[in-house]
């Protein structure tokens, strides 16, 4: 794909070819990364970083409304279900919720709502206040109080059907009792994981010689969206329900909190954070509150969200294109530290770009103890001058990897040297080139660099591939070095070439015979 051509020239100078050739590249990336982190749960960028995409792309459209492409970000929730799953047709459209990325914005969101709805200055507007909960966005449908369909967003219209992985989560009654059980409802919530449940499944993955989740939102994600729910059933999963699709008409409430308090009466868990605001100043203190506590909360969230709380004031707001009028999430600043970064390291990905990552002092930011961040690539590198032993800002803010901001200069050493990019890879010894047009360097090693081949035969049996369960990172490391495998077909017949080792999987420590069968049969099965 190509890279942002004006990214550098603010909206208001932009010439309308100019316009249109940005937003062609904005559909592009954004609905790469949308196809990352929704259907693949791996994406390759911040929250943050998405936003920005996203809004830019806005503020063309608003400028240059004419120039509104068929396929915008703008009329797109969440990416189309393409996986193993069957597809499950929401009772309305789940939605994506609009940002606001500073105080001033929630205000006008409320100054919109006012005007929106007639009402003056001293009519008061209560929203209720909950946290933005970072995990997977789930709909529950109960037909006379059972629990039937279970489904992830999806495109917004249509989700993927993951009825009998929900069914192994805890916190989802299978049956609705009490007062104003509705003969058909869609319940809408999210799927988490707890940061220390998280923690202990990444070891366990890491001792397994599997690849480790970057945070656990794609815990959570991964873990749902098994065609296995015995492996979902295995995690540690929760989820907090926040409100429904269509509200049914033999529900007689008024308020967004009295459906808050049917939902604990249905014994759902609701997120005890959640309260009403009166006033513009009570959410915000609710906002700033939150923040403070959030590293103690023992889950990713990563802002608050404010819905009017009046039902009949929602119904009346409606919703935009993908977002609805009555509610909006108040994101948090990424979180940042000061430390010393003690060496670039330079990784060789699976098509060979290197890629740089800074190795630093570690640093506790949000609770979270940070040891390395990204550097994206020599050009970065180059503008923001970074250099081994500077002292650097590190921002976290949900993000696959924390990031290098900016450097401190005023604590730089006085005998530091200016970083050379290897201009060879640090695996291979190949050449590393640049090809025009492209931010990475890559090494032309190909198959023969081992960084390379242990990757891409990583990539040939992991899920979006042949999905050959049993093998992990670390595994095809190991046999590529051994010798016994180095291409494809040699994982096809690994069975028979382990059966000729010095060393068979069976006597190994941490196979043994069962490990080393289930191996088999899974590639067995993928042969056919």
């Amino acid at each position: 794909m190509q890279e942002l051509k004006y990214n550098h020239i603010q909206v208001s100078e932009l010439t309308e070819d100019q316009a249109r050739e940005e937003l062609e590249i904005l559909a592009a990336w954004i609905a790469y990364h949308d196809e990352l982190y929704h259907l693949k749960d791996a994406p390759e960028i911040s929250d943050s970083e998405y936003d920005a995409l996203r809004e830019r792309n806005s503020a063309i459209e608003a400028r240059f409304p004419h120039l509104i492409r068929p396929d915008s970000p703008s009329k797109r929730v969440g990416a189309p279900v393409i996986s193993g799953f069957s597809k499950v047709k929401h009772s309305s459209p789940m939605l994506s919720l609009d940002n606001a990325m500073a105080d001033e914005d929630v205000e006008d969101f409320l100054t919109r709502t006012r005007r929106f709805l007639g009402l003056d200055t001293s009519q008061p507007v209560e929203i209720v206040a909950e946290p933005k909960i970072d995990g997977l966005s789930a709909s529950l449908t109960y037909i006379n109080g059972q629990f039937s369909v279970g489904a992830t967003r999806g495109d917004g219209e249509t989700g993927e059907n993951i009825t009998q992985n929900l069914l192994t989560i805890a916190d989802i009654p299978r049956t609705l009792s009490g007062r104003q059980v509705p003969k058909q409802i869609e319940i809408r919530g999210e799927v988490y994981m707890q940061g220390a449940h998280f923690n202990k499944l990444n070891e366990a993955r890491s001792a397994a010689g599997e690849q480790p989740f970057a945070n656990p939102r794609n815990a959570a994600a991964g873990s749902v969206r098994q065609l296995d729910p015995a492996i979902t059933a295995s995690r540690p999963l929760h989820f907090f329900a926040y409100g429904c699709g269509e509200l049914p008409s033999d529900i007689a409430i008024d308020t967004h909190m009295q459906f808050i308090e049917l939902l604990k009466q249905w014994n759902f868990v609701v997120n005890p954070w959640i309260r009403p605001c009166q006033t513009f100043e009570d959410s915000l203190n609710f906002y700033r509150e939150l923040n403070e506590q959030r590293a103690s909360l023992g889950y990713d969230i990563d802002g608050a969200v404010y819905k009017i709380n009046r039902l009949d004031w929602q119904h009346r707001l409606g919703r935009v294109a993908r977002s609805p009028r009555w509610a909006i999430a108040h994101k948090f600043p990424p979180e940042q530290g000061q430390t010393v970064l003690n060496e670039i390291d330079i990784q060789v990905g699976r098509t060979g770009a290197l890629t740089p990552v800074a190795h630093l002092q570690p640093i506790n930011i949000g609770g979270v103890v940070v040891s390395r961040a990204t550097l994206h690539n020599e050009d970065e590198i180059a503008r923001k001058d970074v250099r081994v032993g500077d002292t650097v800002l590190i921002q976290r803010a949900g993000d696959v990897i924390p990031q290098v901001v900016s450097v401190i200069k005023q604590k730089r050493p006085q005998d530091s040297e200016v970083y050379q990019f290897p201009n060879t890879c640090p695996v291979c010894g190949s050449h590393a080139v640049r090809a025009p047009g492209e931010a990475a360097r890559r090494c032309t090693g190909g198959l023969i660099c081992p960084a390379q081949a242990a990757l891409r035969l990583y990539h040939f049996v992991s899920r979006p591939a042949f999905d050959i369960e049993g093998l992990g990172l670390k595994h095809i490391e190991t046999f590529y070095h051994e010798g016994l495998i180095q291409t494809p077909v040699d994982l096809m017949r690994l069975e028979e070439k382990d059966k000729a080792s010095a060393n068979p999987l069976r006597k190994r420590e941490g196979w043994g015979e069962k490990s080393a069968d289930n191996l088999f049969r899974a590639i067995e099965a993928k042969r056919r």
